[in-house]
């Protein structure tokens, strides 16, 4: 219908002509209250922002000297990140003279990549970017998020003390005899 037929049907109902999709030939309208359109709109992208996920790159810094439980201890906090759905960056830097064994390095990284297995993909292979490598890692799909420390349930024991027999009463001591 004509733009202006719409607006004459839309003061009739004193209401307003909302246009819904601009881009489409023709343009769609609605015959609507504005106020109640707007707040309806905010409200669904209010419900959207609530449901996306923010994506957090965590980091886990290594050495090329980096001792057996320093590597674990490394290793266990880049699964932790991974299961609670965070992305792991894996960085290891070489000073001075290290950088003539980058091998080593990468070594190192490469086996945190297998080490953690089916817990993250690998986004960005092993890379190095001036003295510093590089890799990052993100959660597998399968793998399910782990939620952050729940508070323990509590635990009510007064009913059950309540039940249980009472004890007997102790009969004083005798004096030793000697």
């Amino acid at each position: 219908m004509a733009p202006f037929e719409a607006l004459k049907m839309a003061r009739e109902r004193a209401l307003d002509l909302v246009e819904i999709s601009p881009n489409a030939v023709p343009p769609v309208c609605k015959i609507q209250d504005y106020g109640k359109f707007l707040y309806e709109k905010d409200k669904s992208d209010r419900a959207a922002r609530k449901k996306q996920k923010v994506i957090v790159i965590k980091e886990v810094k290594f050495s090329v000297t980096v001792d057996e439980h320093d590597y674990q201890t490394k290793k266990n906090q880049a699964v932790r990140f991974l299961g609670e759905g965070d992305k792991v960056k894996a960085s290891l830097r070489f000073k001075g003279r290290q950088m003539a064994h980058r091998d080593l390095g990468y070594k190192i990284i490469n086996r945190l990549i297998l080490d953690i297995g089916d817990a993250g993909l690998v986004e960005f292979m092993p890379r190095m970017e001036g003295t510093t490598l590089h890799a990052i890692i993100a959660p597998s799909k399968k793998a399910e998020v782990v939620p952050k420390k729940a508070a323990p349930e509590a635990v009510i024991s007064a009913p059950a003390a309540a039940k249980a027999p009472a004890p007997a009463p102790i009969a004083p001591a005798e004096p030793a005899q000697g």
